[in-house]
């Protein structure tokens, strides 16, 4: 079965301190515990502020490192998942599913992304 990354893109200074939902933790936990259970979510994390970060470039052949936080970035990676699904259009339900738990009044973004198998 293919596996699907799904990467949340945020705008992190737009949600910096945002509140969530009273029951956002409920309802997030459920669906993951549904994915789980279904033995489609093989990883999923939030990340840490780009402010923690390093990028890392090579150009020119030469390494550059730059440390956050990347005030040039609007939306950045705030989090994803590793799924197993039969196929993109699962992927796709899974990924609505994850997105529509959110506050109507945030902006985010997931790219869902197939990975490359031999």
């Amino acid at each position: 079965m293919p596996r699907f990354l799904s990467m949340i893109r945020i705008d992190e200074n737009e949600l910096s301190g945002a509140e969530f939902p009273q029951d956002f933790t409920d309802r997030m936990g459920k669906l993951l515990e549904e994915i789980t259970k279904a033995g489609v979510m093989l990883d999923t994390a939030g990340l840490t502020a780009t402010s923690d970060g390093t990028r890392v470039t090579w150009s020119g052949g030469k390494l550059s490192y730059t440390d956050g936080p990347f005030t040039e970035t609007k939306e950045v990676i705030g989090g994803y998942a590793l799924m197993q699904c039969k196929d993109k259009a699962e992927a796709l339900e899974w990924t609505r599913r994850f997105l529509e738990i959110h506050p109507e009044e945030w902006d985010i973004t997931c790219e869902l992304r197939q990975i490359a198998e031999d």
